[in-house]
């Protein structure tokens, strides 16, 4: 699903709910028919949050940051696994710098590089396209379409028109 919108019109403070990072004023989250607050455990294992803001390090390398985000996230993965996942997203030759000599679109590859290496059924993705050149934009959009095509589910917001595989919706918050 395609959350769209103005700024300001809640796009962003959704995402934060569904993924469980702000507690909704009314109503429930539902995973597999029970509440995200019981099923808590099952429901983080199963979804990957990716926020605005790319949360990486600067001072490690980008092999370094999807090495850790892996083992957080309770999939740790052998090195060769991570390096395919950041040359997929781009990185070939850029995944020992340090995060802080890459450019703002390169970061946004590295954050990128948790989708493939994930086993996360649900992604939630805030603004994933940001910064991102015309290759990389196709690129994320490959990615996108063969979680779907895989049974996957992504809930994003976007201020880019694109299209999905399969059978994607859109929800507007605020006035159209």
């Amino acid at each position: 699903m395609h959350v769209e919108g103005e700024n300001g019109a809640g796009k962003t403070s959704l995402l934060r709910i569904v993924a469980g990072l702000l507690a909704p004023v009314a109503g429930d989250i539902r995973w597999n028919g029970a509440s995200v607050r019981e099923a808590r455990d099952d429901y983080n294992g199963r979804m990957l949050y990716l926020g605005h803001a790319p949360a990486i390090k600067e001072e490690l390398t980008a092999l370094e940051n999807l090495s850790a985000a892996a083992a957080i996230a309770g999939e740790p993965r052998d090195e060769a696994s991570l390096l395919a996942a950041l040359r997929r997203v781009g990185l070939k030759a850029r995944e020992r710098l340090p995060v802080r000599h890459l450019s703002q679109g390169q970061k946004r590859r590295v954050a990128l590089a948790r989708l493939p290496v994930s086993r996360a059924r649900l992604w939630i993705l805030d603004e994933p396209f940001v910064a991102l050149d015309v290759a990389a934009v196709k690129m994320l959009k490959g990615l996108l379409d063969g979680h779907l095509e895989g049974g996957g589910m992504v809930l994003l917001t976007s201020h880019q028109e694109f299209a999905l595989a399969g059978r994607g919706r859109s929800l507007v918050l605020g006035p159209r």
